[in-house]
């Protein structure tokens, strides 16, 4: 029903603009996926579900009162999952994080540069200018 698919929205658009939220919700929607890794089909559907969830993550929900707002709160920790030590979810995260990175740029590039891409290369620009 529409009331629900609206409530499920709010509380998770709700949830990704909180503190370690896009992990909770990258977490919770991962679960259970390309924990064996040999089978191929096993491993597109995790594929499939990576970008799903990227596209999720790109898209600024309707509560949020503004797209800056939005990249503000949640590229930040789209840039931590990157940096996930545990190694049986560090691929799907780095999945995740690059897919949503790439639909970020392509759809708010001056937003992507300003909240993703600069923090990401700040080392590498800071080397190039010493």
């Amino acid at each position: 029903p529409a009331w629900l698919r609206r409530l499920c929205g709010q509380l998770l658009s709700e949830r990704l603009m909180r503190p370690n939220g896009v992990q909770a919700v990258v977490r919770g929607i991962m679960e259970g996926t390309g924990a064996g890794g040999a089978d191929a089909e096993a491993a597109a559907v995790d594929w499939r579900k990576c970008d799903t969830v990227a596209k999720i993550l790109a898209s600024c929900p309707q509560q949020c009162l503004s797209l800056e707002d939005y990249y503000r709160l949640v590229c930040p920790q789209i840039l931590d999952l990157l940096h996930t030590q545990d190694k049986l979810t560090a691929r799907q995260f780095q999945r995740v994080a690059t897919g949503t990175l790439l639909t970020m740029a392509k759809e708010h590039p001056q937003l992507a540069e300003k909240y993703l891409l600069r923090p990401l290369l700040a080392p590498l620009l800071r080397y190039s200018d010493t």
